[in-house]
């Protein structure tokens, strides 16, 4: 299509065409938003989750701790809420996994940031385009009626194109829905099995914390050593 065609539709289509135009750059600008913040989601949950369970397993509380604080990882937030409440607790306590499941929640709610809009453009461009062509048709047959009460012939071409004209805001429509429907199903299922992997992760870290050494392993060897060191003597 030339850009003098499409300038002829926008001025056909009016303000309904400009709204959908507008809903589809919109669908576009969320799209790529939330395709860069889901972006290796998965792999630096894994990595900071395998860094904090090798601390733990080890007994080396703060350098478990530290990983969390430096790490710009989404999961970071639920590992730095629970090391905050065993900060005070020094073992796992019942209000410790709530506090881990209501950060696991938040950042389910993080992950769906503006989807509602893809959800919100793919229900509503349909009608808005197939309100554009009810008030192109209606301004066909009134353009036709005062062709007639001017003298003109009436003739059914004029009106034939106008309501091919207008039936241009609902192909608009449908197409810009068909495209945010796709789109939003396709986050939909990339975060539900995020929001997965998050939840297993949050599993696996409350019972490595619960069964983690109380002690370093440094100084669980330590006196190990001495005493062979004693009995050598």
């Amino acid at each position: 299509m030339s850009p003098s065609e499409l300038l002829h539709y926008l001025r056909l289509g009016g303000l309904t065409l400009i709204l959908i135009l507008f809903a589809s750059v919109l669908s576009l600008g969320v799209a790529v938003e939330r395709w860069m913040a889901l972006w290796n989601v998965s792999a630096e949950s894994r990595a900071l989750s395998d860094i904090i369970s090798r601390h733990l397993l080890r007994g080396d509380l703060p350098s478990a701790r530290g990983a969390a604080e430096r790490s710009p990882a989404l999961i970071a937030d639920l590992f730095r809420v629970a090391f905050e409440r065993l900060e005070h607790t020094r073992v796992v306590t019942p209000a410790l996994e709530a506090a881990v499941e209501r950060e696991r929640a938040q950042l389910g709610l993080r992950l769906k940031k503006n989807l509602w809009i893809l959800g919100t453009v793919g229900a509503t461009t349909p009608f808005v385009g197939l309100f554009g062509t009810v008030a192109g048709i209606m301004r066909s047959f009134r353009d036709l009626g005062l062709d007639v009460s001017a003298g003109g012939s009436g003739g059914s071409a004029a009106v034939m194109t106008g309501i091919s004209e207008a039936l241009v805001s609902t192909a608009a429509g449908i197409l810009v829905a068909v495209l945010a429907v796709v789109l939003y199903n396709y986050f939909q299922s990339r975060i539900g099995r995020i929001s997965i992997e998050i939840r297993l992760l949050a599993e696996e870290f409350v019972e490595t914390l619960r069964e983690r050494p109380t002690t370093p392993l440094a100084l669980q060897v330590e006196p190990a050593a001495q005493s062979a060191t004693a009995e050598a003597n």
